[in-house]
């Protein structure tokens, strides 16, 4: 198991990284109208989830750290959500968003298994005192 002294040894947060890139990707390809919309708001809950994990990563406290993963979460259904707006507007096809939503549900699963591991830790030094 390797040490996680950073939260850029954290593999959610890499593989929320990668999500960031292909999003911004998939973004240069909507229409110039859509600058302040669209490709404004799904960058900005893109690049929201690894840098809650980061945040809730430095917190002090293991419930920020809990808050801060489950706004990343958040931030993942409102990303997902922006994206099928795009395909529903035919800006994107779902060719090209099916392996954004393969890498965002392997994302949501790492944060539900990272969120469950927390509280099972808090519950447990919660019990301890």
């Amino acid at each position: 198991m390797v040490e996680v002294k950073s939260y850029r040894d954290l593999k959610v947060w890499n593989r929320a990284m990668d999500l960031v890139i292909m999003c911004y990707r998939l973004t240069s390809k909507l229409p110039k109208t859509e600058v302040y919309g669209l490709t404004s708001q799904i960058q900005r809950a893109a690049v929201s989830i690894p840098a809650n994990v980061a945040e809730g990563k430095g917190r002090h406290h293991l419930g920020e750290y809990i808050h801060h993963l489950s706004i990343a979460n958040g931030s993942l259904k409102e990303l997902e959500t922006h994206l099928l707006i795009a395909e529903r507007l035919s800006y994107l096809e779902n060719s090209e968003l099916h392996p954004v939503f393969e890498l965002a549900d392997e994302v949501g699963k790492m944060l539900n298994t990272l969120i469950k591991a927390l509280k099972e830790r808090q519950k447990n030094l919660k019990s301890n005192t």
